[in-house]
Parts: structure tokens; sequence; C-alpha cells
């Protein structure tokens, strides 16, 4: 279908299909057999300023939105989701600086962020802090200039790798989720170490690490907004995030369809390329079907965000739930397609379906996400009833 993109973006889908293209699909496999941090891909999106595209030009960027953004996951997770989820993670610990920065931070940080040379990464779940983001204990305590942050985070991604990491700490526990505040925290900083690394089913060449704090000493010019503001920057961070998990699943989806399609025209059963049996077209048709009924839903969503929209949870949600469920329902039907050749590491398909998974999971469960939307619904009902 015509999206009807500007000259401009269809630049930038091309350009980050070719690094795609030539620089990931490569060397995929390893990285996902090796659980190994794509060093050398990261230094070619540097290269390419594609880590530049949702920074305003002020500060070294592209000065482009949610839309482009989503455009360069898309075709990212086309190729290798551990991949993508490194460079979206990026985006993910970014948001808050660019949401809730005062102009000092933004200049100190967002130029090495947009030029590739600090990776950044998001710290809010800990072991009873995931769907229930108000389960936070790590806690953030005045000490003069400085707060003194003790705790640990869980399941970061780009832990360790990553040079900042904007942190969800309690400086309040006696106002509830009001009492929580954000943080930019330097790698290096003492107090600041790193625990385990993550074995995962999925999403190998992506890190995932623990983060922990011990007596470190936070200057108080590093807090985000003001104190207590510190779920207000979680959610509207994940809000703003969220599309481009649709934007992931709706890459590896489409990547998924183009392996089956590839297979079924060159597989021969019965005398004949399993395409041409019925059953195999009525799958592709229905695989084919949601991926663009999702490349439609996200793209919306992204243009809608860009327009300036100024609550866009539900339609966030919504992007985010349907491009994501259709990833896992598309990379299983393509494993099925292929049969036992889909089963088999030597075609990769097999970690398509293991990495969608995590899409499911991360940045909000879809049961969350249904919540999210379950809950403006009733908002909105309320407000036409009021006749407001």
């Amino acid at each position: 279908m015509n999206y009807f993109l500007t000259e401009e973006q269809q630049m930038l889908r091309e350009l980050t299909r070719q690094v795609a293209e030539e620089k990931i699909v490569p060397v995929r496999a390893a990285l996902d057999e090796k659980e190994e941090f794509p060093h050398e891909i990261m230094k070619v999106l540097a290269q390419s300023d594609i880590f530049g595209i949702f920074i305003p030009e002020e500060y070294g960027g592209l000065g482009m939105g949610s839309l482009e953004l989503c455009l360069a996951v898309e075709e990212l997770s086309w190729a290798c989701l551990g991949v993508s989820t490194t460079y979206a993670a990026n985006a993910l610990g970014t948001y808050p600086i660019l949401l809730f920065g005062s102009e000092e931070q933004k200049e100190k940080y967002l130029p090495a962020i947009a030029a590739g040379k600090k990776l950044v990464a998001f710290a809010l779940t800990e072991a009873n802090a995931g769907s229930d983001a108000a389960g936070v204990q790590s806690t953030a305590v005045k000490d003069g200039d400085y707060y003194i942050l003790n705790g640990t985070k869980q399941w970061i991604t780009n832990g360790g790798e990553a040079s900042i990491y904007t942190v969800i700490a309690i400086t309040d526990r006696s106002k509830g989720p009001r009492g929580a505040s954000a943080f930019i925290v330097d790698k290096g900083t003492p107090g600041f170490s790193f625990g385990k690394k993550e074995k995962k089913m999925g999403i190998r060449a992506s890190i995932t690490s623990e983060l922990i704090f011990e007596e470190c000493r936070i200057p108080k010019e590093n807090i985000l907004g003001r104190e207590g503001m510190g779920f207000i920057v979680a959610m509207k961070t994940l809000d703003q995030s969220r599309v481009g998990v649709g934007a992931q699943g709706l890459g590896v989806a489409q990547g998924a369809v183009d392996e089956a399609i590839k297979f079924a025209k060159q597989r021969v059963q019965f005398g004949k390329p399993i395409i041409s049996f019925q059953a195999i077209q009525h799958m592709l048709a229905d695989m084919s079907t949601r991926v663009e009924a999702s490349r439609a839903l996200v793209y919306a969503v992204a243009k809608h965000i860009d327009s300036g929209a100024k609550d866009f949870s539900k339609v966030a949600a919504m992007a985010k739930v349907f491009a994501t469920d259709t990833a896992m329902k598309v990379t299983t039907d393509a494993v099925q397609v292929m049969g036992g050749s889909g089963y088999m590491r030597e075609y990769p398909v097999e970690k398509m379906m293991r990495d969608a998974k995590i899409l499911q999971i991360y940045e909000g469960t879809n049961q969350i996400q249904r919540n999210v939307i379950g809950q403006a619904l009733i908002k909105e009902a309320v407000s036409r009833e009021n006749g407001s």
C-alpha cells in the first residue's frame, strides 16, 4: 500500500533496509548463537545518523518524529529483533531526557546520544515492580547536593553496555505513587555496578542485565523534572515508546512472511511447489493481511503522536497489542508453513518465533495494554455521559 511517505522518509527506510540486508542478516544467526552484543552494527547505525532520527536538530539530531523512528525500527526488526531491541531501547532510555530534561541536561546528553557515541538504558523494572510499576523498592535519599541511590534493577536492556541510565527510584515512600523520582545516572558513578547478564529465550544479541546501586551518589542536578514526578516520567515515556514496540512486531512479522513465501515457492511436495496448495495460500493470505493491518495501525498512531496529540495512551496501547500479537501469530505460522525446516536453526524463522514472544511481554504486557485501553474507554464513556 502507498502510505504517502515523504521522499526523506522513503530514503530513511531504504537506508535502514540496506543496513539490515548488508550488515545484520549475514551475522544475525551468529549473534544469536553467541549471545553477542552487536557493537559493529551499532557503529554502522551511528555512522548512518540513524541514532539521531528522533533527536531535535538543535542537539545534533535529524529532528524527525515517531513515524520515522518506527520506519527504522521496522526495518531493523525485519532482519533481527535482538539488534532492533538494542537500538529501540536506546530511544526508550532517551525519551525521559527529551520529555522532561532541563535545557542543561539536554545540552549535556543529547548530542552524544544523537551521534551514537553513547547508548542509553531505561531502568524501571525490579523483582517486585514489573506490571505493578508502583512496587519500586529502590530509594534515593536527599543528602545536601546529592541523592543517595540504593537498590537493584533487573532485566534492563543495554545494561552494562549503555553509558547513560534513566532510573526510577522512591524519594518519599509516604506519598505512594507520587513519591517516586527519575534520575540520570552515568556509567562509572561510584556505587553503580552491574549484576548478572540474563540468558534468554530470544533477542539474544540484546544484552539484558541487573543494575546494582549501593550508596550511589547522584548530583541533585541529575533529577528529571522535579521530585515526585518519577511515575509520570515513566508512564509518559512508555506511552511514547509503545508504538515503537508495535513497529518491532510489524518488522519481525514481515520478515517471517517473506521467509515463508520464499520457502513455499521452492519446497516441492506431491510434484508441486507447496505455495500452489490452497491450505498454504490461505495461511500466507491471513499472515499478510494481519501484517498490513498492523502496518496501517502503527503508522497511523505514529502520525497521530507526531501531530502533537496530548493523550495517546489508548491508541499507543492498541498499536502495541495488535502488532505484537500479530508478530507471535505470524512467526508461529511461518514455522508451520515451513514444517520441519522451519523448526531448524538453519532457517531464520525459528529465531523469529523465539524473538517475537518478548514483544508481548516487555514495555507493559499485552494484558496490561488491554487494561489501559479498557480504562480509556470507560473514561471516554463517562465523559460523553457528562456532555464534555
